[in-house]
């Protein structure tokens, strides 16, 4: 697993420090769901109702959603294809391996995105925005590490329940 990215580690530039952020927090996730037993990846252990594949894909949609349908303003088919029914929703047939290629797939859009554009770069104006002024790829970034950080808690929670790793 990718090492907590330390405040007093170097980096080259503040991009940088985000990408560490969240290849950490992504690559956590990834961690946890994998040590989990197979019949614990499709039931919920919480009165929210959502599984640990079903946080996964969200994870997944949410680079979808704010990289290459917001900022890179790209016709995304299904930006919202996490949910069913205003829920979060993974089909019968997806794996957990399926899933987690998909997440680190979309890992490495962003990396590439984030690597070839300024933090103070605007996104695309498109529906991603809801009619508001896009935002700079630094404000879509900091949001993204916020989702990864406070999901990755959650997934601790399950984990814990489930008898599988929790912490850092």
């Amino acid at each position: 697993m990718t090492s907590f990215p330390e405040p007093t580690n170097p980096a080259g530039s503040r991009s940088e420090v985000f990408l560490r952020y969240l290849d950490y927090f992504r690559e956590s996730a990834v961690a946890k769901v994998s040590a989990l037993a197979e019949p614990e990846l499709r039931q919920s252990r919480l009165p929210s109702g959502w599984t640990p594949l079903e946080l996964l894909t969200h994870l997944r949609h949410v680079e979808l959603r704010w990289i290459e349908w917001g900022f890179q303003g790209r016709a995304v088919a299904e930006p919202w294809g996490d949910r069913r029914d205003d829920r979060w929703y993974v089909a019968p047939d997806e794996t957990r391996s399926d899933l987690v290629a998909a997440l680190r797939a979309q890992g490495a859009h962003t990396t590439a995105v984030v690597s070839a554009h300024d933090l103070a770069e605007i996104g695309a104006p498109g529906p991603r925005w809801n009619d508001a002024d896009p935002a700079s790829l630094e404000r879509v970034l900091f949001h993204l590490v916020q989702e990864y950080a406070r999901h990755v808690g959650h997934l601790d929670v399950v984990a814990e329940l489930a008898g599988g790793p929790t912490g850092e």
